[in-house]
């Protein structure tokens, strides 16, 4: 799986941080950093609680092959 985050969207909000911090940061600024675009298969409910919870739907998740 790959995580995108649409920059149009997303207002740094911390709820995909809270949900997955292993894999989302937001910065001081409110800047969402993806610190693992890729996140390995055991952080996948966590990735999923993010996207879903996230309050803007600025988040995908792409499967990749």
């Amino acid at each position: 799986m790959k995580v995108v985050v649409d920059r149009d969207l997303c207002q740094g909000h911390g709820v995909c941080e809270s949900e997955a911090p292993a894999v989302f940061e937001v910065s001081k600024q409110s800047v969402l950093v993806i610190l693992d675009e890729s996140p390995p298969e055991e952080l996948r409910a966590q990735v999923e609680a993010a996207v879903k919870f996230c309050p803007t739907h600025a988040l995908t998740i792409i499967e990749e092959d």
